[in-house]
C-alpha cells in the first residue's frame, strides 16, 4: 500500500463510518423524487442528503422542499447553474458540503434498497474505494415508478423473477446478496468496475485527490479519471457487488460529443502519474453557493 494512504479517523474508530449521501440530478423531478422516498427508508439513515444539482429548474426545488419535511436539516440542496453538462462541479460542491467519514456517490435515478447505506458501511475499508453495481429498469418499469403505480423495492423474489422474464429488467442475479471476502478485493487496477451512478470513498481521501476533475465536461468519463488517479495515490478497489446493488431507472443517453476527449483526459491522467485534478475543489470560491430557484 502506498505511503500517502494513511486511512481516515472513521477507519481507525470502533463502530460504522458516518455516510454523506450524494445524490446527482438535473431536470429529473419524478425519479429523484422516488430515489428520495427510497432514502428514506434506509435502515440505516446516512448523516447527510446532499442533492448534486447541475443546474435543474423549479420542480426538482419543489421536490427537495418537500422532503426536507421528511428528512429534516440532513437534506441539502447544492445547486449550481445550467451552464451545460458539469456533472464533476456538481459533484465537488456537494463534497464541500460533506461532513460524513464516508461520501457514498449515487445517480438520481437509481432507487436504493433499504439496506444500502448500511452495506456501504460495513463494506467500508481504510486504503479502498467501493465499486457498487446497478440493475436496468425498462422504459415501461421505470413509468410504471415514476407515476407511483408500483415500487420494486417491494417486490419478492417472485415478482423479480417474472420482471426478468418480461424484459424489464437486465438481470436478475445483480439483486442477490452473497457474502465473500477474498473476490471482493480484485487484484490490479480494475477501473471498469467503478461507475459513478454507485461508488464509495473516504471523504479525506477524495479531498486529498481535489475531487472530481472540472476540466472533464460533458457526458462520461469523470468516474474513470477520478479512479484512475485513486489508483495512482495507491488505492484500490473493493467490489460492492451482491451487496450494493442499486435500481437504474432507464433514461435516453444523454449526447456524448465529448466523450472521446473525456476519455483522453481520463487515460493521460491515469498514465502520467496524476493523483490530484487540476480543477476541483480547491478552486472553489467559498462564497460560490448559488441559490436553487425558488428555493433558500
Amino acid at each position: 500500500m502506498d505511503h500517502h494512504l494513511q486511512g481516515t479517523p472513521a477507519a481507525r474508530r470502533e463502530g460504522r463510518p458516518t455516510v454523506s449521501l450524494i445524490i446527482s440530478t438535473y431536470n429529473r423531478p419524478r425519479a429523484l423524487d422516488r430515489v428520495l422516498a427510497s432514502v428514506a427508508r434506509q435502515q440505516e439513515m446516512p448523516l447527510q442528503v446532499l442533492v448534486a444539482d447541475d443546474g435543474s429548474g423549479p420542480e426538482t426545488v419543489q421536490v427537495v422542499a418537500r422532503w426536507r419535511e421528511h428528512l429534516g436539516e440532513r437534506l441539502l440542496h447544492c445547486w449550481q447553474p445550467d451552464e451545460g453538462f458539469r456533472l464533476s462541479a456538481a459533484r465537488n460542491r456537494a463534497i464541500r458540503e460533506a461532513r460524513g467519514d464516508l461520501l457514498v456517490f449515487v445517480d438520481g435515478d437509481c432507487l436504493l434498497r433499504p439496506d444500502f447505506v448500511a452495506a456501504h458501511q460495513r463494506l467500508a475499508e481504510p486504503g479502498f474505494a467501493t465499486a457498487g453495481n446497478r440493475v436496468l429498469l425498462s422504459e415501461r418499469l421505470t413509468a410504471q415508478v415514476e407515476a407511483g403505480d408500483c415500487n420494486p423495492l417491494d417486490w419478492n423474489p417472485w415478482q423479480w423473477l417474472q420482471a426478468w422474464r418480461r424484459g424489464d429488467i437486465n438481470n436478475v442475479l445483480g439483486l442477490l446478496r452473497l457474502p465473500g471476502r477474498w473476490w471482493r478485493h480484485p487484484k490490479g487496477r480494475p477501473w471498469r468496475l467503478f461507475k459513478g451512478c454507485n461508488m464509495a470513498l473516504w471523504r479525506d481521501d477524495i479531498i486529498r485527490m481535489n475531487g472530481f476533475e472540472e476540466k472533464i465536461a460533458g457526458w462520461g468519463f469523470e468516474d474513470t479519471d477520478l479512479v484512475l488517479r485513486w489508483f495512482n495515490l495507491g488505492g484500490r478497489l473493493k467490489n460492492g457487488r451482491f451487496a450494493t446493488t442499486v435500481l437504474h431507472l432507464w433514461h435516453r443517453e444523454a449526447a456524448r460529443d465529448a466523450a472521446e476527449e473525456n476519455e483522453r483526459r481520463a487515460r493521460l491522467a491515469g498514465s502520467r502519474g496524476a493523483t490530484v485534478a487540476e480543477r476541483g475543489l480547491a478552486q472553489l470560491a467559498d462564497d460560490d453557493r448559488p441559490a436553487p430557484p425558488g428555493g433558500i
